[in-house]
C-alpha cells in the first residue's frame, strides 16, 4: 500500500503533494514501482494535529482520485474517519476505506461501507490523534489490542460487511509508546492468526528514529528492515512511503528464503 497523503501538515510528507498534478504523478510511479494499493488522505492524523473539515478534506483528496480512477489499475484507498468524504471518494472511484477509529468515529461509516460493498481497513487508536500520545497505557498492549480487532471485527460481521472485505491495523504509533510499538511489531504472527488480512503501517515513524538514534536521519533502510520482519511474519498489507525500495526488497527477500 503506497502512501500518497495531500495535506500540509503529515508527519512525513506533508506539502510535498498539494498540487493535483504532482500527486497523480507520485501514485502512477507507485503503480509502475509495483504498489498494490493507492491510500490517499487528506487529513493528516500525526500526534496533536489539527482537525480538518469534511469540506477541505474532500476538497484535497477529490481532485486526485478523480484524475487517478480511470488510470490506476489498482485499488484507490480512501484515508479518513469521516463518511461524508468516504461516500465522496467511492462516487469518485475509491475502492477501499481506511479508518484510523476503526469505523466508529462516524456513526453512519458502517452503514455506508456495508451499502457500497467496499473493503475496509479498521483500525486501533487510543483517543484521537489530538490525545493519543499524552501517556498512552496498557497492562497488556498485545492483548488489549487483540481483543479490541476482534471485537471490530465482530461488530463490521454485524452490520453486514463480511469478513473477507476486512483488513485489522493494530495502529503502529497511534497511542503507542516507541516500546508498544515494538511489542506490537513482534506479535505480528499472533495478530495474523485472527484470520483476516492484517496491514502493518510503520513507515518512516517516531519510533524507528528512536531506535537509529538520530531525528533527522533518513529512516527509508531501518522502515525496509521492519517490513521486512512484518511480512515474514504473515502481515499481507505492508504500508510505506517507499514504495519501490520495499518491493525490490520483498522480491529479494522471497527470492532467497526469507518468506519461506
Amino acid at each position: 500500500m503506497g502512501i500518497l497523503n495531500v495535506t500540509p501538515d503529515s508527519f512525513s510528507d506533508g506539502g510535498a503533494h498539494r498540487q493535483v498534478e504532482d500527486a497523480v504523478r507520485v501514485a502512477l510511479q507507485m503503480e509502475a514501482d509495483g504498489a498494490d494499493i493507492i491510500d490517499i488522505g487528506g487529513e493528516s492524523t500525526r500526534p496533536y494535529s489539527d482537525v480538518v473539515e469534511a469540506e477541505q478534506e474532500t476538497s484535497r483528496v477529490l481532485p486526485v482520485i478523480e484524475q487517478l480512477a480511470g488510470r490506476l489499475t489498482i485499488p484507490i484507498s480512501i484515508d479518513t474517519s469521516k463518511a461524508e468524504v468516504a461516500e465522496r471518494a467511492l462516487d469518485a472511484g475509491a475502492e477501499i476505506i481506511n479508518d484510523v477509529t476503526g469505523l466508529e468515529g462516524d456513526p453512519l461509516m458502517g452503514e455506508l461501507a456495508r451499502q457500497r460493498s467496499v473493503g475496509v481497513c479498521v483500525m486501533h487508536m487510543k483517543g484521537t490523534p489530538q490525545t493519543m500520545q499524552d501517556d498512552p497505557c496498557y497492562e497488556d498492549v498485545v492483548a488489549e489490542i487483540e481483543r479490541y480487532l476482534v471485537e471490530r471485527l465482530q461488530a463490521c460481521e454485524r452490520i453486514g460487511i463480511r469478513r473477507d472485505r476486512i483488513c485489522l491495523d493494530p495502529g503502529i504509533g497511534f497511542g503507542k509508546t516507541h516500546e508498544h510499538n515494538l511489542t506490537l511489531l513482534r506479535a505480528t504472527r499472533r495478530f495474523v492468526e485472527l484470520g483476516s488480512p492484517l496491514l502493518i503501517g510503520h513507515s518512516r515513524k517516531g519510533f524507528i528514529a528512536k531506535l537509529i538514534g538520530d531525528p533527522l536521519a533518513d529512516r527509508t533502510a531501518a522502515t525496509l528492515g521492519v517490513s521486512l520482519a512484518v511480512a515474514a511474519a504473515g502481515a499481507q498489507v505492508i504500508r510505506v512511503h517507499d514504495v519501490k525500495p520495499t518491493v525490490d526488497a520483498l522480491k529479494l527477500f522471497e527470492a532467497s528464503g526469507g518468506l519461506n
